[in-house]
């Protein structure tokens, strides 16, 4: 195909000498062709992107014309604008064919520091599915100090992995006009804004034009854009000459530790506060256990859901006592137990969590946590004002279970166990190691989390003490807590931990009786607390809540 029917296809097409010279190869042709109708097709660009998809046996050709593979360089009129300009593709991988089938890599820096940052965010998420740019991973969020414009309230930041078919001022104007729809108004550059979307990588080019250069240029040089793209990406490299030696990691950790430190936020509801795994200052929140069961190991029976006064007493004395968070069960999990059937669950919880939603002001700021497994109970759970889905297989009970989580937008705590509660005390064998095999079965979770759509943000970790494990195991657990929650994959994650009233330590201290387990309750949450955990589920609220503020005193600090 000749340059002149080129033209012919495409009037407003204006090529390069090399491109004309390459356009009069026959295997390069059609995509010289490509190019140029990708450029003419474009009515609102005043500039496009064009990168030929040429052939490795192609590359001596390119030589002999004066050419690399990263200096192809187009340009074209838009017909509309009739407004110059030259776009530089720097990659010769780029897919040109139009309309585009092919899926495209690329991240994206998510920021607010105005309103509710974290539903700014994560609007900004759900928009970009709508229109197609599929999410496939986020990392952490981080609370970060503002830089170059420093009188400015804090921001979160974030990256998300996404997959589109779009191509890169495609995806910026489709982010741009999310931008808009959400309320941003550039008042200030680099000053506060509701939403910020920026693309800092699109597979592995390298794009050079006046609307938008990729990689990013500042991306290198800052924490809040590195830190959680490194979560994503630890062990890739920057597509840049010069800076392709290192992993995004290193350069992670050759910049200057920022003041003050990033911390990671997990949000709960609007009036919780978040939760911020990587505060070494943070408090220990007490997860009071309600358990509306006739069977449960420890306390079956004592609380009936058909008895609202005396919940309301419970809830009341559990909030006085220093609990925070109420877990709500409706079925035991002990070990050999009998399920009930979903609609019984969804009688014993749902009623006691509107009640406590509309007749106790007192837990206005209190957050209602979900113990329960299936999907149904979780969504009607939430209906009625739960805040946490707290599912001890982590969906694997119930394949409908994280669909359901990613869908109604609710934290979720992921906890380990394998088997069902009548078959997990035969599946405690871990031949590579209870820590090692723990953090793997987790990172399994996580990742069957994001595949269906759950934020990294959204999800709280369990080791799962006494499911599927046995003394030495839970011993260990509580030992190596601060291993396993720097294990690869798990970082920036809160954890939550339940030791209460367990079976080993009956073992250690012969207290048969679950009730009289206190004291070795005491020192397990103690232990928990010193290795990092964020959240304690105890049965003893007001004994509880004293030993994780002392040890609070003792392990919380820089």
């Amino acid at each position: 195909m000749s340059a002149r029917a080129i033209r012919r296809a495409c009037p407003s097409a204006s090529l390069t000498p090399q491109l004309r010279q390459i356009g009069r190869s026959r295997r390069l042709a059609p995509l010289v062709a490509a190019s140029a109708i990708r450029a003419d097709y474009r009515p609102l660009h005043t500039g496009i992107i064009l990168s030929i998809q040429i052939a490795q046996e192609a590359s001596g050709l390119l030589t002999r014309n004066g050419l690399s593979r990263r200096s192809i360089t187009s340009s074209h009129l838009t017909p509309p604008v009739r407004n110059f300009s030259t776009a530089q593709a720097v990659d010769s991988k780029m897919n040109l064919k139009f309309p585009s089938l092919e899926i495209h890599r690329a991240f994206i820096a998510l920021g607010s520091n105005v309103g509710d940052r974290v539903e700014m965010i994560e609007q900004a998420c759900l928009e970009m599915d709508r229109v197609g740019i599929k999410v496939k991973r986020t990392s952490s969020l981080f609370e970060t100090a503002p830089m170059y414009v420093l009188d400015q309230d804090p921001f979160i930041n974030g990256v998300c992995e996404v997959e589109t078919t779009l191509a890169p001022l495609d995806l910026l104007d489709t982010i741009q006009s999310i931008e808009i729809e959400m309320g941003r108004k550039k008042l200030i550059d680099k000053g506060p804004r509701s939403i910020d979307l920026d693309i800092l990588l699109y597979d592995q080019e390298i794009v050079c034009h006046e609307r938008l250069n990729i990689p990013h240029n500042l991306m290198l040089e800052r924490d809040f854009v590195l830190r959680p793209l490194s979560q994503l990406i630890p062990k890739e490299y920057p597509p840049l000459p010069g800076k392709d030696t290192q992993t995004y990691s290193t350069h992670l950790k050759a910049l200057p530790p920022p003041e003050p430190t990033p911390m990671s936020t997990t949000p709960i509801s609007p009036l919780f506060p978040s939760l911020r795994a990587t505060d070494p200052k943070r408090s220990t929140h007490v997860m009071a256990i309600l358990n509306l069961t006739p069977d449960s190991f420890s306390d079956g029976g004592k609380h009936s859901p058909k008895d609202l006064t005396y919940i309301t007493e419970t809830v009341r004395n559990f909030i006085a006592s220093g609990a925070t968070i109420i877990d709500i069960g409706g079925e035991s999990t002990r070990p050999g137990s009998t399920p009930v059937g979903a609609a019984e669950e969804i009688a014993r919880v749902v009623p006691a969590i509107k009640h406590i939603r509309t007749a106790i002001p007192e837990a206005a700021n209190i957050a209602i946590s979900i113990d329960t497994y299936r999907a149904s109970v979780a969504e009607a759970a939430c209906a009625a004002g739960a805040d946490i889905i707290n599912d001890i297989s982590a969906g694997l009970l119930d394949p409908e279970m994280l669909p359901t989580v990613a869908r109604i937008g609710k934290s979720v705590i992921l906890m380990h166990m394998r088997g069902t509660p009548q078959t997990m005390t035969t599946l405690h064998e871990y031949p590579s190691g209870v820590i090692p095999e723990v953090a793997a079965e987790l990172r399994a979770r996580i990742a069957a989390a994001e595949d269906v759509g759950i934020r990294r943000w959204r999800i709280i970790l369990d080791p799962g003490l006494g499911f599927a494990k046995i003394q030495p195991h839970d011993l260990e657990i509580l030992r190596e807590l601060p291993r396993l929650r720097a294990m690869p994959g798990l970082e920036c994650f809160p954890w939550l931990m339940g030791p209460s009233r367990k079976r080993f330590i009956g073992h250690l201290t012969g207290v048969k009786t679950p009730q009289e387990r206190v004291w070795g309750t005491a020192a397990t949450v103690s232990a928990s607390v010193a290795g990092g955990a964020d959240i304690v589920r105890v049965h003893d609220v007001h004994e509880m809540w004293q030993v994780t503020k002392v040890a609070d005193a003792i392990y919380r600090v820089d």
